[in-house]
């Protein structure tokens, strides 16, 4: 199967939605959760793992585990380099404004760092342990890509069922609380100090699932065996059925209508059971409707997706800076609004068009085409 340029809109066009839903704007109130109980890092996530499936299972059918294991190792330290430099910006240049005491939404994103001190937060950071709102997805990121070229191994070597069924289980046994009994052993085993709730928002242990179920995906893609059609077509009804009485109960919900004891089902740090229906379903209507995401494909959505990385590093810094603007207030000024969204999408945009006149430069000469190919990877 070719790589489908609408895929990659999709990618940007998630960025997009998570840049609107972490702007401190008045558009972040309407881009959260808009279409159900589904927000833009389900998508970002299963995409990336999707494409890398994909391109790594196709290179270690061209060139072997061992080669496939060298590239995804160099791409995760790629990876960790860009997470590096943004704990770095945050530490540098946004830790010193937020000690001035006047902008306590930019404190907050960072209070670890001033209750453990510069040493513990620097060292629990470089050790993917400490992890900030709004940077705490790249981490989670890298560690999923670590585990890939095992799971990768297994799964061609032992067959897909050996990855599957042990990732569901660990997702199951999320739901029931999972994540708070391996803090609580290793807090004892290794001394852990730092609180669970500065170790990022997002529940690994359930969120895995969805990185395997991607990888999955992107392995069939790549043997041309994912009748995506065939199972779309089989589950439309059902599909049609369960997206717009979620798409209701997500507006209903705070209004009148309380989910109680169910509110583990719908959680989206620990990728609850009703979200992953709400994705499923979502995906069987955009699958069987394709023109949807043709509509979307326009060429600054394409370049942002194809340069997913890229452009998610670029988001936080203006996300920064959103913040930093907003001093004391809960929100920045309608004029601020305005300028800072026009300003961090062109930024954004503009990222996306420097990467890739970068592949285009790349194209020329046999050194250049290995290395636009290296680069091209890490845009996947």
């Amino acid at each position: 199967m070719k790589r489908r340029p609408e895929l990659d809109a999709a990618r940007g066009l998630m960025l997009v939605w998570m840049t609107l839903t972490h702007l401190p704007t008045r558009a972040s109130a309407y881009a959260n959760q808009t279409i159900g109980f589904v927000s833009s890092a389900e998508g970002f996530i299963f995409l990336s793992a999707l494409f890398t499936g994909l391109i790594y299972f196709r290179l270690s059918e061209r060139e072997g585990l061992a080669a496939m294991r060298r590239r995804l190792f160099t791409r995760t330290v790629r990876l960790y380099i860009y997470h590096a430099l943004l704990l770095a910006f945050a530490f540098i240049v946004a830790v010193p404004i937020a000690a001035r005491g006047n902008r306590p939404n930019l404190y907050y994103l960072l209070d670890f760092y001033f209750l453990a001190g510069a040493k513990r937060a620097i060292v629990d950071g470089a050790l993917l342990i400490y992890r900030p709102p709004l940077l705490d997805i790249l981490p989670m990121y890298i560690l999923f890509l670590i585990m890939t070229p095992a799971v990768l191994a297994i799964g061609m070597k032992k067959g897909w069922k050996w990855v599957l069924a042990p990732s569901f289980c660990v997702w199951v046994f999320a739901q029931f609380g999972l994540r708070e009994m391996a803090y609580g052993l290793a807090s004892r085993m290794f001394g852990l100090q730092i609180p669970l709730n500065e170790m990022g928002a997002f529940d690994l242990w359930a969120w895995q699932f969805l990185w395997v179920l991607g990888l999955w995906f992107g392995v069939r893609w790549a043997k041309d065996d994912l009748p995506v059609q065939e199972w779309a077509r089989k589950l439309l009804v059902p599909a049609a059925m369960v997206a717009p009485v979620l798409l209701v109960l997500r507006y209903a919900v705070g209004n009148g209508i309380e989910l109680g004891i169910f509110e583990v089902c719908f959680d989206k740090w620990h990728l609850g059971v009703v979200r992953l229906v709400n994705f499923a379903a979502l995906s069987v209507l955009l699958i069987r409707f394709p023109a949807v995401l043709r509509s979307i494909s326009v060429r600054p959505l394409v370049m942002m997706g194809r340069a997913s990385l890229q452009v998610f590093c670029a988001h936080l810094l203006f996300c920064f800076a959103g913040l930093t603007l907003m001093g004391n207030a809960n929100m920045l000024s309608g004029p601020e609004q305005a300028i800072m969204l026009v300003a961090t999408f062109a930024g954004l945009v503009l990222v996306a068009e420097a990467f890739a006149k970068d592949k285009s430069r790349g194209n020329r000469g046999a050194l250049a085409n290995s290395l636009a190919g290296l680069f091209a990877s890490d845009r996947n």
